[in-house]
């Protein structure tokens, strides 16, 4: 979404419920015809078949042998065993695949015969060249008995003509197409993808690639949502990112919807007089918006529209926004237009292991990760807001609480819906402070196929899921004032210290800034403390940075104090970037941002791991990979000391 200084929020004035907008929508898209097409097969791969199949032949076609041998009839061999073989006689041919025998196998007689050739008249069954032996030049000595259909594929046994071989919806795989040639059919009839035109809006987007203006960030809405139509059936068309000017944005709406059967777009839905995206939708064609403010969270501004029978949704601009909706409201419509079913594959069951506040009235979507606990599938809550990008790509999927509950219970059961349905619980999780050289001592796993995840919840918070049993490791950097000792008196029963490294926190600030040059941290805090105006940046409740910072500050105040971002790369891209003078980073990131840094502690960064989850193969393939010198020598060149 786009500020403006005449900028005006005006209010929802008819909120729907998520049930009553998607009613509304799907009633005003549906009935409506499918869009059919017939292709050869391997153009059909990966869409779904417009009607039911049913096989035109038999297959196999024939009775056909199933491995090299002897084609006979059994009630030649009801007495052979080792005291009394049977000798046959072999006639005159040899069954090839391919090739249609001429010879009726008559009583005691045998014909030689080929792995998947048919059998010839009179034949009942086949005899392996393993269970005869040669008898003479034309003749076999079998000292076994054989059932009839022995090692015998009869017609139609895999499929029968006129049996339904697939039905309508199914989605065409290696499998299905397989069986489709194994029938001799060439092309069929499919649902041609839904061309889904994708279009983001704003003056502040830029493509990737180009260079950031101030106050401009990159449009990660529009390739999100494209993959995403192109995983929910839809063949996604890509516009780019159109400024908030009416007049490029009335060419650009009416371009892609002349082009396409549904338009997407990103931003311009929150009823502010900068947003004139939905008003310019009202002239596509009837019945026009269908729903404009849903009791969702996030999401709340998406507007779901239907112009002369093409949907037309404005997606949120956050990208987080954007896409709870998509999967909820926009994808079942998607997929029912692309002849696709409704996804129940991507859906498991789980536990919430903690207590979730949510707004009443509104229902809330909540990104969460797989957990492998003691007592099964946890969904851990692990979104960064609205406006993250990475939460899609960390999470597994995502859980609701229905807007007549203002919280969800700690030990909910819960059903997750998944983003795709391979998801599965990590190898490794970390839930805990976060550090550089976390993905310096993991990138050995992550190439050994082993899946790693990471929750930032700062050290306090990763202690505490430790102690619930709902990590492997929980990453933490806390100094005990008391004793002076890192780490190892905030254990509890059931969890063990592992040394990780050493890295070395600091004073951030911009060079050239006169008031922190030639002193100390303690001169560097004294001198900010003196100065009027020296903004600081601190960090959040529970990190351990935080807690160093209030050890070090000794109960002031400064001002700045209660802006608490949860990185050292956001405390310093704030300095860098002169929204504070001042905070405490990690050498290495104030490196990476330019900045001044005068050294205020050598901490340890350390692992409490937990006791019954030490076995694991990937708590192992991560001790493996601390103690090993390419992961010591990573993390030397990125600046740490491994312990």
């Amino acid at each position: 979404m786009t500020g403006r200084s005449d900028f005006h929020q005006e209010q929802f004035l008819n909120v729907l419920s998520r049930e009553d907008a998607l009613a509304r929508f799907e009633g005003a898209v549906f009935p409506r015809e499918k869009q059919i097409v017939s292709c050869a097969l391997l153009d059909a791969l990966n869409l779904p078949l417009a009607y039911d199949v049913a096989a035109p032949v038999d297959t196999p076609p024939f009775d056909r042998s199933n491995v090299d041998g002897f084609a006979i009839l059994a009630g030649d061999l009801s007495r052979a065993g080792p005291a009394s073989p049977v000798i046959l006689r072999l006639n005159n041919e040899i069954v090839h695949c391919g090739v249609a025998p001429q010879i009726t196998l008559v009583a005691g007689s045998a014909t030689p015969i080929a792995t998947g050739a048919p059998l010839p008249r009179g034949a009942d069954a086949v005899l392996m060249v393993e269970h005869t032996n040669p008898h003479g030049p034309n003749e076999i000595e079998v000292s076994r008995g054989a059932a009839p259909g022995q090692f015998v594929s009869f017609a139609g046994s895999d499929i029968a003509r006129g049996e339904s071989l697939l039905r309508a919806g199914c989605v065409l795989g290696s499998r299905e197409i397989g069986m489709l040639a194994a029938c001799g059919i060439g092309a069929v009839a499919v649902v041609r993808r839904p061309r889904v035109a994708v279009l983001s809006t704003g003056d502040e987007l830029r493509s990737a690639g180009q260079a950031l203006s101030p106050a401009a960030i990159y449009d990660a809405n529009g390739p999100i949502i494209s993959a995403a139509v192109i995983e929910s059936g839809g063949d996604a068309v890509f516009m780019g990112a159109v400024p908030d000017d009416e007049s490029l944005l009335r060419a650009a709406i009416e371009a892609a919807f002349a082009d396409c059967d549904m338009l997407i777009l990103s931003g311009g839905t929150s009823k502010g007089s900068g947003d004139i995206t939905y008003k310019l939708i009202a002239g596509l064609g009837a019945p026009g918006i269908v729903s404009h403010g849903i009791a969702l969270k996030p999401g709340k501004p998406l507007c779901l529209a239907v112009c002369a029978g093409k949907p037309v949704v404005i997606l949120p601009g956050f990208p987080t926004s954007a896409m709870f909706t998509f999967h909820d409201m926009v994808a079942p419509v998607l997929r029912r237009m692309a002849g696709l079913p409704p996804r129940v594959d991507a859906k498991v069951t789980a536990r919430v292991p903690v207590r979730i506040a949510s707004e009443l009235g509104r229902r809330e979507y909540l990104m969460a990760s797989l957990v492998e606990g003691p007592e099964g599938l946890s969904a851990y809550p692990s979104g960064k807001g609205s406006g993250a990008v990475t939460s899609f790509a960390q999470a597994d999927g995502f859980i609701a609480i229905e807007a007549l509950s203002d919280h969800l219970p700690a030990d909910s059961q819960v059903e997750m819906s998944l983003f795709t349905a391979h998801a599965r619980a990590p190898d490794l999780l970390a839930i805990g402070s976060h550090c550089v050289g976390l993905d310096a001592a993991t990138a050995p796993l992550a190439r050994a196929g082993l899946l790693v995840r990471s929750i930032a919840l700062g050290s306090l918070g990763g202690l505490a899921a430790a102690k619930r049993g709902e990590c492997d490791i929980a990453p933490m950097h806390l100094l005990d004032e008391k004793s002076g000792e890192w780490n190892k008196p905030y254990l509890s029963d059931g969890l063990e210290l592992v040394p990780g490294w050493r890295r070395m926190q600091g004073i951030v600030y911009r060079l050239g800034d006169v008031r922190f040059g030639g002193v100390d941290a303690a001169g560097a805090i004294a001198a900010a403390l003196a100065a009027s105006g020296c903004l600081m940046v601190n960090r959040n409740q529970g990190a351990g940075t935080r807690v160093l910072i209030d050890q070090a500050l000794k109960g002031a105040r400064p001002e700045g104090y209660f802006n608490q971002p949860r990185s050292h790369n956001a405390v310093s891209a704030a300095i860098a970037q002169g929204r504070a003078d001042w905070g405490v980073a990690i050498e290495p990131v104030a490196q990476a941002y330019g900045l001044g840094f005068i050294p205020l502690a050598q901490e340890h960064y350390d692992f409490a791991i937990v006791s019954e989850r030490k076995t694991r193969a990937g708590v192992q393939a991560f001790l493996a990979s601390l103690a090993s010198e390419e992961t010591r020598g990573a993390l030397r060149a990125i600046g740490f000391e491994p312990a």
